[in-house]
Parts: C-alpha cells; structure tokens; sequence
C-alpha cells in the first residue's frame, strides 16, 4: 500500500512536540502515549561481531540515539577498566545512560587473565542480567562479552540463558570479535566488522577519545 506523501504542513506539525494545554491534559496525554509505546515496543537482539573495529563504537552510538528519545539505556562492558570516555559522557547524559566497567584495570591483554577476572566476569553477568529483567532499562549493551566467552571467563550456557530471559520489549546488544554460532543464531540481527586497514598494523595504538 503506498504511503499518501505529507505535505509542508503536515511535515512541520509532526516535527514539533504536542502543546500542552493549560490545565495540564497535554502533559498527561503525553506521558501515556510513551507508557504505552513503551509497553508495545518490540525489543530485538542484535550482534556486532568481526575482527575489524567498530563493534562497540557502533553501540555506543545506539546508545547515544536512544538516550535522545529520552530511553533508559544500560551498558555493561566486560574486560575493560574504567578509564574510558564513554564511562565519563555518561554523567552528562544521566539519568539515561549508565555505563559500567565489569574488568579489572590492570589488565591489558587475554595471557593476563586469571580467576580474578573470572570472578568479576561472572559477577559482571549478574548485574547485567539484573539490568536486563528488572524494567528499568529500554536498551542493554553487552560489551565485549564474545571475548569474555572467547576467554573462558563466562560459560556460554549462562550467556544464552540470559538471552532467552530477555524481556520483549527491550533490546539487547552484544558485542566483540568471536561471537558464539549459539549467540548468532538467536540474534534478529547481525553485522560483521571486517578488518580491511587498521592503525595497529602501523604502529598505531589505542588513542584516548578514539579508542577509548
């Protein structure tokens, strides 16, 4: 069915948010049209996998997008310390988004890991499965948890039972290099990060507000 195209000035009376009235019904109005979008909105899973970078830039800017439209948004990064950029825009887009580090920050490559890190993967997966059911958040990021699996810091049954115990409506992301075909499999959608050039082949390491 085709689409009756809006002219100028229907266009410019949905670009501007519904005055509210004086006595305070537009607000209401307002308010239970997004509890009801809220309860009707169908949340996917969505897998950013690959060797080339991107995957968690690529979430972030999720993230950023929904915290626009005024959605609770949860991120939970495994293998990552806390000094990172995106950890301190969070405060500037409280109370929307709220990012938290699961890794230790001493830890710089996969031969450093040890129970330690298990531990706080684990212990990781915990509050991010609380995040995921407990109806506060509209959107939960998985950061990195493919490499988490990779490394034997989590098992991969923990993982995909949290996957199944997702609520509709929210939508999730995982993210990281080596994604599981069991992950694969239950994800609406998939994007793979190819790596065609990459600064590391040059010499070039991580650079603070670009890498992280």
């Amino acid at each position: 069915m085709l689409r009756r195209a809006r002219t100028p000035e229907r266009r410019a009376a949905s670009s501007f948010p519904r005055r509210r009235r004086a006595d305070g019904s537009g607000r209401r109005d307002a308010q239970r049209e997004s509890a009801e979008e809220a309860t009707t909105r169908t949340g996917l899973i969505q897998v950013y996998t690959g060797d080339g970078k991107g995957k968690t830039t690529a979430a972030l800017g999720l993230a950023l997008r929904a915290c626009g439209h005024e959605l609770r948004v949860y991120v939970g990064q495994f293998m990552k310390g806390p000094d990172s950029g995106e950890i301190a825009s969070a405060r500037h887009l409280a109370p929307y988004l709220t990012i938290e580090a699961y890794g230790l920050p001493d830890r710089l490559t996969p031969n450093d890991l040890g129970p330690a890190d298990r531990t706080a993967a684990r212990d990781g997966l915990a509050k991010a499965e609380r995040a995921l059911i407990d109806g506060r958040y509209d959107l939960v990021v998985l950061d990195e948890i493919h490499v988490a699996l990779h490394c034997g810091l989590l098992d991969e049954s923990d993982v995909l039972d949290l996957i199944d115990r997702k609520p509709p409506t929210v939508e999730l992301v995982l993210t990281g290099r080596d994604a599981p075909a069991s992950v694969v499999a239950r994800a609406d959608l998939t994007s793979e990060m190819r790596a065609i050039r990459h600064p590391y082949a040059s010499g070039i390491g991580a650079r603070r507000g670009i890498e992280f």
